[in-house]
């Protein structure tokens, strides 16, 4: 097996869950792994994906999820597994809703509400996809930027993500960005096919949509990842899951900040396959903390 099919396998794994939606109470109880990191930190979007797939296997029948919001209350530990418990609160006739908290140590690390809509027809308009985007395939990999590198964060981001990442705009890795607006784009997908499972797709899309959406608020303030003394942090997240698409085809992320503040910085994100389609819209707030000059 190669690393790209080993990374997307390891996805597969922690997005399947364990646990019996039919052996239920109050909740139903499901359990989620982290996979060896780099840093002892849980990534949030991997608790994203699993609560997105943990709701989803409540739904009976072809009911997709359309959106969900949700609150990072702690960070998550990576050498502790994650319980997840899903509240059903409505089954209606086009939509249902489901409230899922995510458990370490006997509280939150993040609380989410998910809701889910049988295919419909309605009205049909979307934004444009930017033009002049180089092809993906033109672009270097995270592995050709940083895998060079001995550290264990870099080789981590280079060699072990399930997604291929390939910026458009200038990485953010150690370099202060020359363009400083407040706008970041990568094209994005699987190392390896996925599963013929949308509710997967759907999930692995929320768990990518976290990987470099604060990132137009660095931009704009000329900040790296390395930037001395800085933190940050997600807040919480709120994403729309608008056409059918794959994660493992590639997907355009275009993102942009309409305004930081008060230790908190506000980016924004569309979503499109290679043919134009808008497939997802995201939002997030995150904090983002530097340290006082003087």
């Amino acid at each position: 097996m190669s690393t790209n099919d080993t990374t997307t396998q390891k996805l597969i794994e922690l997005l399947e869950l364990s646990g019996d939606p039919e052996a239920r109470t109050d909740e139903d109880i499901f359990v989620g792994h982290t996979p060896p990191q780099a840093r002892n930190r849980v990534f949030g979007g991997q608790v994203l994906g699993q609560s997105v797939m943990a709701a989803s296997k409540t739904i009976a029948g072809d009911r997709p999820i359309h959106s969900m919001h949700g609150y990072f209350l702690r960070a998550g530990d990576a050498a502790l597994p994650i319980t997840f418990g899903v509240q059903r609160l409505r089954d209606g006739r086009s939509f249902s809703a489901r409230r899922v908290h995510a458990y370490q140590n006997g509280v939150p690390i993040l609380s989410m509400i998910a809701s889910f809509q049988a295919p419909s027809e309605g009205l049909d308009h979307q934004d444009t996809m930017p033009e002049g985007i180089p092809d993906p395939d033109s672009l270097p990999t995270t592995a050709e930027l940083i895998g060079d590198l001995d550290h264990p964060v870099a080789q981590e981001y280079a060699f072990n993500r399930p997604f291929d990442i390939r910026y458009i705009s200038e990485p953010l890795y150690f370099k202060g960005p020359q363009d400083r607006r407040a706008v970041n784009a990568v094209w994005m997908k699987t190392t390896a096919p996925m599963p013929d499972d949308d509710a997967m797709h759907r999930a692995a899309l929320a768990y990518a949509s976290d990987y470099t959406l604060l990132e137009p608020v660095l931009r704009r303030h000329g900040l790296t990842w390395i930037a001395p003394g800085m933190s940050v942090a997600s807040l919480d997240h709120a994403m729309w899951w608008h056409r059918p698409f794959r994660v493992d085809q590639w997907l355009l992320y275009v993102q942009e900040s309409p305004s930081a503040s008060g230790a908190r910085g506000l980016a924004t994100g569309r979503i499109f396959n290679r043919e134009g389609q808008l497939v997802a819209t995201v939002a997030q707030e995150g904090m983002v903390r530097i340290p006082e000059e003087g």
